[in-house]
């Protein structure tokens, strides 16, 4: 809500002909500040809404109402406690886990690894020593204590909806043991036969898609007005798309790519072809 909330004001300022300093002036604030408030990163105050619809000339009720509401919104979800308060995450994982935590349904794609909601202990514990080769084993253990966490949206009365879309790459790339390999694609197995987990596999044998580019999530909310949430995360930084065309284009490039793969039996059944070459 943050994100959809900053880039509803950058858009009303940008159509105004306004820069984020004529904000900042209103404001009595530092552009720098603007910057974040439009960047989702910090919760907004209502007289500050109030204060840039009026220098935006978009004072109509409905905008105002609007922007107010997804602002509390915003607030409470801030607010919100959870696990992820106590553990130690990175400035992007703190923002996406919640998300994640409050989603009603998933659709991953990844090209490279197995997704991160259904990586097993040893397989999380390979790939950050991978990742961060200079953690602590209190660090390392740590970050896989957090992926298990994330784990229970999967079960319990209400659990998430996962569609996950994997590569045959990241289900041949081998971790540090054949054991920890292939124990993550038996648990793979485990999770595809949950009703409200969905894998499929994208062979070698599918060709080139465009997907291939680069791996994606895609996160839909049930509250009224909640805009999906497309989240990239590359080896130095990370992407969010909320809501409009951009989200929407991720959408069709997950369901081109989901027709693309097999099935899920027969999605299943190369798993365990996989299995038994280890």
């Amino acid at each position: 809500m943050g994100r959809r909330l900053g880039a509803e004001l950058m858009r009303l300022r940008t159509a105004a002909g306004l820069t984020q300093t004529h904000a900042a002036k209103a404001l009595s604030a530092s552009t720098g500040k603007v910057a974040k408030m439009e960047g989702g990163w910090v919760p907004i105050r209502d007289p500050d809404i109030r204060a840039l619809c009026t220098l935006y000339g978009a004072n109509e009720p409905a905008t105002v109402g609007g922007l107010l509401e997804l602002a509390r919104i915003d607030r409470e979800r801030r607010k919100a406690k959870g696990w992820w308060n106590d553990v130690a995450l990175t400035r992007t994982m703190r923002e996406y886990v919640p998300l994640e935590s409050a989603a009603t349904a998933v659709k991953a794609w990844q090209v490279s690894f197995i997704p991160g909601l259904l990586q097993t202990p040893a397989y999380t514990r390979s790939l950050r020593r991978v990742w961060a080769p200079d953690d602590h084993p209190d660090q390392v253990e740590a970050f896989v204590t957090s992926r298990a966490a994330r784990q229970q949206r999967l079960s319990g009365e209400d659990p998430l909806s996962l569609w996950a879309v994997i590569s045959e790459a990241a289900l041949r790339i081998h971790t540090a043991e054949h054991e920890t390999q292939r124990e993550q694609l038996a648990s793979l197995l485990d999770w595809s036969e949950r009703p409200n987990v969905t894998v499929q596999v994208l062979p070698f044998s599918s060709g080139m898609f465009p997907a291939l580019a680069g791996s994606f999530n895609v996160l839909s909310f049930a509250e009224p007005g909640a805009m999906d949430v497309a989240y990239m995360e590359l080896a130095f930084s990370t992407t969010w798309v909320e809501g409009g065309e951009g989200v929407s284009q991720h959408v069709r490039l997950f369901e081109e790519t989901a027709r693309g793969a097999l099935p899920e039996a027969e999605s299943r059944a190369f798993i365990e072809t996989l299995i038994k070459g280890l």
